[in-house]
C-alpha cells in the first residue's frame, strides 16, 4: 500500500511546498479498480495499490504532494488498458460525472482501442459524458505490416511488442478526426526508442494536428521525455502548432520542461502526476539515449557512503518542475498557469 514516510515529508516542506500555487490542476491521473482485471492476472505493478482507486482515494494520497486541499480538478482516465476497459470508462465517467467538489471541475477521457470503430468511440463518449480519448501502445496489433518508408516506421516484432509502434498503430487517423468532430482531447504517450526525437513520430504529430485543429493533442510525460535530451533534440520540429500541449506526469528531470516552455510557450505545458505512479518511490534517470526507472523497493539502499532515502515519484517531478520554472525564471503567473490556469482553459473548466 502507499505509505507517506519521514524523508518524503522533510522533502516536500524544503523543496517543493515554498512553490507551489494555491490552486492546482492536475491534468493526467488514473483511476481504477482490481475489479477491472482478471482475478489471476493484476498487472505486478498494481500489487501493493488499493483495490479501488476513485476521486475519494486520490484526494486522500494526492493530499500528500498537495497538502491543504490545492488541487480543485483533474482530468482522469482509466488504467485497465489490458483489462475490462469499458467497466474502467464506466467508473471513471461515474467519477467525474458525481456531486463532489472535486468532479465539478474534474473531466474523463475515454480509454480506445485500434480496433473500435469511430462512430462507436463518438457514441461513448457522448453517452459517458467524456471530454477526450485516452489511447495506448499496449493496444496496438502485435506484428502489423505497415510498410516501411523513408523514415523508417517499418514494423514491429512480438520480441519488442509495441515499444516500437507507430503512433498509427495504437491513434489511428478514424479516432483523430472523429476527436475533431467534437473538439476533443487525446492524451497520447508515444514510444519508440528516441520518442519525439524520432522522425516517425514527429512526421505523425505534425500531420495530424495539421489536418485535424480541432483535436487538441496533449503529449504526455512532456512528450515522453524521460529522458530529457529526446525532447530538447525534438521538440524544434512542433514549433508552430496551435492545438498541441504537453503535460509533466512522472518525468523527474527538468530539461524536458525547459525545453518546452522555451520553443512552444509556458501556455503548452500542464501540470499532471500520473497518479497511481505519483505514490510509488523511486526516479527516472537520463542514462545515455534512453532511460532508467530506479524503483526503491527494487535497490539497495545502503550500497554507497550513505544510506538512500528515496521519496515518491510525485515529489520528485514536482522538484524538478520547480527547478524549471526557476532556471527559466518564470513569473508567478506564468508558473500558476501551468498548475492550473493552462488545464483549466484547455478543459473549459472556468
Amino acid at each position: 500500500m502507499f505509505t507517506f514516510e519521514e524523508a518524503d515529508r522533510s522533502f516536500l516542506e524544503r523543496e517543493v511546498l515554498p512553490h507551489l500555487p494555491d490552486r492546482i490542476y492536475d491534468a493526467h491521473a488514473h483511476l481504477f479498480s482490481h475489479e477491472h482485471y482478471p482475478a489471476d492476472a493484476l498487472p505486478p505493478g498494481l500489487a501493493n495499490t488499493p483495490p479501488r482507486i476513485g476521486l475519494a482515494e486520490y484526494e486522500e494520497y494526492n493530499g500528500w504532494l498537495h497538502p491543504g486541499g490545492r488541487v480543485v480538478g483533474g482530468l482522469f482516465f482509466g488504467l485497465a488498458f489490458l483489462g475490462d476497459r469499458q467497466a474502467n470508462n464506466e467508473f471513471v465517467a461515474a467519477e467525474v460525472n458525481g456531486t463532489g467538489p472535486l468532479a465539478q471541475k474534474s473531466r474523463g477521457q475515454l480509454i480506445i482501442s485500434p480496433d473500435m470503430d469511430a462512430e462507436a468511440v463518438l457514441d461513448e463518449v457522448r453517452r459517458l459524458d467524456m471530454t477526450g480519448l485516452k489511447c495506448y501502445h499496449t493496444m496496438a496489433p502485435l506484428n502489423p505490416l505497415l510498410g516501411t518508408d523513408a523514415a523508417g516506421a517499418g514494423s514491429y516484432t512480438a520480441d519488442r511488442p509495441t515499444w516500437e509502434a507507430p503512433i498509427e498503430a495504437y491513434l489511428p487517423e478514424a479516432h483523430v478526426a472523429a476527436a475533431d468532430t467534437l473538439g476533443l482531447t487525446i492524451t497520447l504517450h508515444m514510444v519508440r526508442d528516441r520518442a519525439l526525437a524520432d522522425p516517425v513520430n514527429q512526421a505523425t504529430i505534425r500531420r495530424y494536428c495539421q489536418t485535424y485543429p480541432n483535436m487538441k493533442l496533449i503529449l504526455a510525460h512532456a512528450a515522453r521525455g524521460f529522458n530529457p535530451w529526446h525532447t530538447i533534440e525534438g521538440i524544434e520540429s512542433l514549433r508552430g502548432l496551435e492545438n498541441v500541449w504537453f503535460d509533466t506526469s512522472a518525468v523527474t528531470e527538468a530539461g524536458a520542461f525547459e525545453a518546452i516552455v522555451e520553443t512552444m510557450g509556458h501556455e503548452k505545458l500542464m501540470y499532471g502526476t500520473d497518479f497511481h505512479v505519483s505514490q510509488v518511490r523511486g526516479r527516472c534517470v537520463a542514462i545515455g539515449d534512453s532511460f532508467h526507472w530506479l524503483y526503491a523497493d527494487e535497490m539497495d539502499l545502503d550500497e554507497k557512503h550513505i544510506s538512500l532515502q528515496p521519496v515518491l515519484i510525485g515529489l520528485e517531478s514536482l522538484r524538478s518542475l520547480v527547478l524549471a520554472c526557476n532556471r527559466l525564471k518564470l513569473s508567478e503567473r506564468q508558473v500558476e498557469d501551468i498548475f492550473y490556469g493552462n488545464a483549466a482553459t484547455l478543459l473549459g473548466v472556468e
